[in-house]
């Protein structure tokens, strides 16, 4: 195997050229489907269903819908404030088109629809319903039952490929908030869904979906640059029988968030969130019983797990017969069970110097499989305790520099992290205080009022907020395990 310094020895498209291209072609894709649905429209508005405009219109509405399910396999179309979204692609509005998307748009809405999600099933029948159901509902007088109404019409009607949901409302700080955080969840969750289906894709010997990837990986990206403390705030979600997944996607955000600390670029940035999300890839070559043991692993399982990293190489040599891999990716899936002094494994065979993001993945990775509760477990590890053990313990391996942008990144007191204030308040860590002056000072969530009542709505408070006279309003006197007080603190980022 080449060194990470080494180029590859074939020339191949940048993740982020390839993701531009596929931007550009799902936008120019999703403008032609808005104007030939507005086409459609004002055809079947005009004219009777068996006109032949109205079925031309028809066909070519159901030949786009089609093309934009052969890009991405998936089509929603979401409305956020005066723009249309495809695929959270944002479709741009010029002179040539204002009339047909402020159509649309104003249709949708007078219909109390905020999503249309399409199965790739979809029939040209079940456009003819729902085209003739936006007809419909579009012209009645505001109601708030419109909506639920429309989508028993689509039930009743056939066509059950095709979804619609409501707008958020609300333009105030509090539902902005709200919803960055359903961004961010949407985007953790869909994260989740195409990790798994890769997995299970390679164990059943299917062709995986790259292409689905790339999208998860620009979407975490683009969440970690818009909203960092939602995004990250869900990697406290532990799902154990989901880890394989969830802890993929921990490990991407949390690797893309350290790397923009680290000064990398949005470019290096989704080489790197490709890289992270790939690392544990060779899992899926690794027998499910010794996967999902509960309990320590015996010698003979342990050899078969050491052996996924290099699995995990094979695995995405394979995959680059489907769409572009980072060179990065592979080489970091080999290296992320690798020490700073070439310990660890696979063995090192040879002198080398490990690659920037092996070392960030490795972090990543070791911080969120110690933070997560194994079954055979009866105490679980605090994550201020993990962080610690990462920074001062040298047996870890880890690179000192890549350790304090994770704490930069996470504070003394991680994200998730259950603590006590010496107001006899217990609070949710919510993110490190931007002040790195007050890093162990982090923003809490109280959780639990003093007399020990709980609350899901308590206020988010700086620690560092001191009184007049100098003294802090809060402090942390000690952290503490969530469980004992009822609490998970997963709840309080969803």
């Amino acid at each position: 195997m080449t060194t990470p310094d080494q180029p590859a020895r074939a020339p191949r498209q940048s993740i982020a050229d390839s993701m531009a291209s596929t931007d550009r072609i799902l936008r120019q894709a999703g403008r032609d489907f808005v104007i030939s649905l507005y086409a459609t429209l004002r055809s079947l508005k005009l004219y009777p269903l068996e006109n032949a405009q109205v079925q031309k219109s028809l066909d070519e509405l159901t030949g786009l819908a089609s093309a934009l399910l052969q890009i991405e396999d998936e089509l929603e179309i979401r409305l956020s404030s005066d723009f249309i979204f495809v695929n959270e692609t944002r479709l741009r509005l010029g002179l040539d088109n204002y009339a047909s998307f402020s159509h649309v748009l104003g249709t949708l809405r007078n219909c109390g629809m905020g999503v249309v999600k399409v199965n790739a099933k979809i029939e040209r029948r079940e456009w003819q319903v729902f085209v003739s159901l936006l007809l419909s509902f579009a012209s009645r007088a505001a109601d708030p039952n419109k909506l639920s109404e429309l989508q028993q019409k689509l039930v009743s009607g056939g066509a059950l490929n095709l979804m619609v949901e409501g707008e958020a409302e609300g333009d105030d700080d509090s539902d902005n908030e709200g919803k960055s955080k359903e961004v961010a969840k949407r985007t953790y969750e869909r994260s989740v869904s195409v990790t798994k289906d890769l997995i299970n894709s390679v164990r059943m010997g299917r062709a995986a979906s790259v292409k689905k990837v790339k999208r998860a990986v620009q979407g975490i990206v683009d969440q970690v640059l818009a909203n960092e403390v939602s995004i990250v705030g869900l990697t406290t979600i532990r799902d154990y029988d989901e880890y394989t997944f969830t802890h993929s996607v921990n490990v991407c955000i949390f690797s893309v968030a350290m790397g923009r600390r680290l000064g990398l670029s949005k470019v290096q940035l989704y080489d790197l969130g490709m890289a992270a999300l790939f690392h544990d890839v060779g899992k899926s070559r690794v027998p499910l019983e010794v996967l999902s043991k509960d309990g320590p692993l015996n010698e003979e399982e342990w050899r078969i797990m050491q052996a996924h990293p290099w699995l995990g190489v094979l695995t995405l040599f394979g995959l680059r017969g489907y769409g572009e891999v980072p060179y990065r990716g592979i080489v970091a899936a080999y290296e992320h069970h690798m020490k700073i002094d070439l310990t660890g494994y696979p063995k090192s065979l040879r002198p080398r110097r490990l690659s920037v993001y092996s070392k960030i993945v490795a972090c990543a990775d070791a911080f969120d499989a110690a933070t997560t509760r194994r079954v055979y477990q009866t105490t679980p590890i605090q994550p201020d305790q993990v962080l610690r053990e990462i920074w001062e313990n040298p047996r870890r391996g880890h690179d000192r520099v890549i350790v304090k942008a994770l704490i930069n990144l996470l504070g003394i007191y991680p994200v998730g992290t259950c603590v006590i204030l010496d107001t006899y308040e217990v609070g949710i860590v919510q993110a490190a205080n931007p002040d790195p002056v007050h890093l162990h000072r982090p923003m809490v969530k109280i959780v639990a009022t003093p007399d020990g009542g709980s609350t899901m709505t308590g206020p988010v408070v700086n620690l560092a907020e001191a009184k007049p006279e100098g003294d802090f309003l809060r402090t942390i006197i000690k952290v503490t395990d969530p469980a004992k007080y009822g609490i998970r603190a997963s709840d309080h980022f969803v």
